[in-house]
């Protein structure tokens, strides 16, 4: 006996103590459920899919993913639950599901922030580092972010003004507290659903007006059920996968390093992929008949000064005024070499 051990049980022991400090996995095949909003063969999903083959190829299908599409588990805030849960163990969300872990990380996804896609790439590379620490602190290991695109109203009815757009019944993503407040601002009364009830509710009437990127739209099939988009958009949304931590303790390193390799990859490839889509969408839309109402200068100085009020409403409450400010910077450091407004 050994402190109490059998001597024939130190070695097996002591190997199988090794193997935990070294962060081998307990088991032959660690499968990663992941779930998403993004419908079966979207652009999201496509890459998410090779992605995953090339997991389960260069790790011998050691490490397999296997993706819940489509809502199948419901909205954000479900998924999120389910992930603390120990149901799923991670998600490829928006922004408002990551909110949910971190709401700070909004502070990249302002109202009229951005000018360009260059001007939020050069912004949210600055800030990455210090939300992936972030969600690190909470569990969560926060992967490179990918595109939902930019921002626009949908409507049946033409929309040319604020009050036109008061006067829609227009979703509110009822978890998405940016929103929530740019409404407030505007004076619009908003219908709050979850992302799945959206396209149900503009089949019978109950909203007429709703807010997305025209690749979101086509994906979830919104843009068959509106006649108008506006030249301006409200944002840019952006996304990002998120896994636990504790599932990496299963892993071996050196799983985890290539793991890491091909999602900053996909990352990568998504962005790239979901830009060109959002276009090839845009085209495909007005194609089959949606029209693009160009804003008035009096509704886009409207919404400038109703972005304005949402980031002093929400500094202190969502994001603090240092994370605020640290992108304020950054943007002002991309304008100064580009030239930009």
């Amino acid at each position: 006996m050994l402190n109490g051990t059998p001597r024939y049980l130190v070695p097996a022991l002591a190997a199988t103590m090794l193997a935990a400090s070294a962060g081998v996995a307990a088991a032959d095949n660690v499968e990663i459920r992941l779930a998403t909003l993004a419908p079966d063969g979207s652009s999201w999903m496509k890459v998410l899919t090779k992605g995953s083959v090339e997991i389960a190829k260069k790790t011998e299908n050691r490490v397999t993913i296997k993706y819940y599409a489509g809502g199948v588990q419901g909205d954000e805030r479900d998924v999120v639950r389910k992930m603390n849960l120990g149901q799923l163990d991670g998600a490829a969300v928006t922004s408002v599901g990551l909110s949910m872990i971190d709401e700070s990380i909004r502070v990249l996804e302002l109202p009229r922030m951005f000018a360009s896609v260059e001007e939020l790439d050069y912004v949210a590379d600055k800030m990455w580092p210090y939300f992936q620490k972030k969600f690190e602190a909470k569990g969560y290991k926060l992967n490179d972010r990918g595109d939902v695109g930019w921002i626009y109203f949908l409507s049946k009815n033409e929309v040319k003004s604020v009050a036109d757009l008061r006067a829609q019944k227009v979703w509110m993503w009822g978890d998405d507290v940016m929103v929530r407040s740019m409404y407030k601002q505007l004076g619009v009364s908003g219908v709050p659903l979850g992302v799945p009830e959206v396209e149900p509710a503009l089949t019978t009437g109950r909203i007429n007006a709703c807010y997305s990127s025209p690749l979101a739209a086509v994906a979830l099939q919104w843009n068959t059920k509106i006649k108008y988009m506006t030249s301006l958009p409200m944002s840019f949304a952006i996304g990002a996968t998120v896994i636990k931590t504790d599932v990496y303790k299963k892993i071996a390193a050196a799983d985890v390093d290539m793991i890491g390799k091909i999602t900053k990859g996909m990352s990568k490839a998504l962005r790239k992929q979901i830009r060109k889509d959002n276009e090839s969408a845009k085209k495909q839309m007005l194609k089959k008949g949606v029209r693009v109402s160009e804003t008035p200068a009096d509704m886009v100085a409207a919404f400038d000064k109703a972005a304005q009020d949402v980031w002093k409403e929400l500094t202190g409450k969502v994001f603090t005024q240092a994370e605020l400010d640290q992108v304020l910077k950054h943007r002002a450091e991309f304008r100064a070499k580009k030239g930009t407004p």
